[in-house]
């Protein structure tokens, strides 16, 4: 009782939402569970909708709570979660390495996503199922060129053997925190210079995706929720 005592007593800094997108069957779910609980389960079904998890942990000193919500592939169930990009600072476009299709698609989704979220929104490409690299149908290098041409992060995961998946989450939530905390700190410095500084918010914003988070960034995992 006292660790969940401690734990809903925990301050938040921030609260990060990230969305999970691609086809269906690509492993959304599995990379969820594998970040959020480090659990991967062999029956798992399609989701229904959307759903979330989250998962506090410590970037900088700073105490953020991941929010990531997994929306379904379907085509059915895209009008319903279309809603839920929106307050998005981070996503996910995955597909299946094993599938070709799934890449392709990855277009259509990105367009999607630009469609309904933040213009800043920070986006990671992952091309899933890296374990099953005897039945890759989509180079490396493929994936490497769409997302250096879409100024996309880009990592290949394996959810059932736990490779890079905490290291693309932690990469996505690093990338938010930077940009959040210098846009902070150019209100700050505007809010004390004066004059016409309500004129010059959000105009110096980085694009997501241009750079990778600064070596000095500094993270740990500490909690669940």
């Amino acid at each position: 009782m006292s660790n969940l005592y401690g734990e809903f007593s925990q301050k938040i800094d921030y609260v990060f939402k990230i969305v999970l997108i691609g086809d269906s069957a690509v492993g959304k779910s599995q990379l969820l569970t594998r970040f959020a609980r480090n659990e991967f389960n062999l029956d798992s079904k399609a989701t229904i909708g959307v759903e979330f998890q989250t998962k506090t942990l410590v970037i900088d000193h700073k105490t953020v709570k991941a929010q990531i919500w997994d929306t379904a592939g379907q085509e059915r169930y895209r009008a319903v979660t279309s809603a839920y990009y929106r307050g998005s600072l981070g996503a996910m476009i995955v597909y299946d390495i094993t599938k070709r299709q799934s890449f392709d698609h990855v277009a259509r989704w990105l367009d999607e996503l630009r469609s309904h979220a933040d213009k800043n929104i920070v986006i990671m490409l992952v091309g899933n199922k890296s374990d099953l690299g005897s039945l890759r149908a989509v180079p490396t290098d493929d994936a490497k060129e769409f997302a250096q041409r879409e100024n996309l992060f880009f990592m290949e995961t394996s959810a059932l053997e736990a490779t890079n998946v905490e290291t693309a989450f932690l990469t996505i939530l690093t990338e938010i925190y930077r940009i959040i905390s210098k846009k902070a700190l150019i209100a700050n410095e505007e809010s004390e210079s004066g004059g016409n500084s309500a004129l010059l918010k959000g105009t110096k914003i980085v694009v997501p995706g241009q750079e990778p988070p600064s070596s000095g960034s500094k993270f740990s995992c500490c909690t669940s929720s």
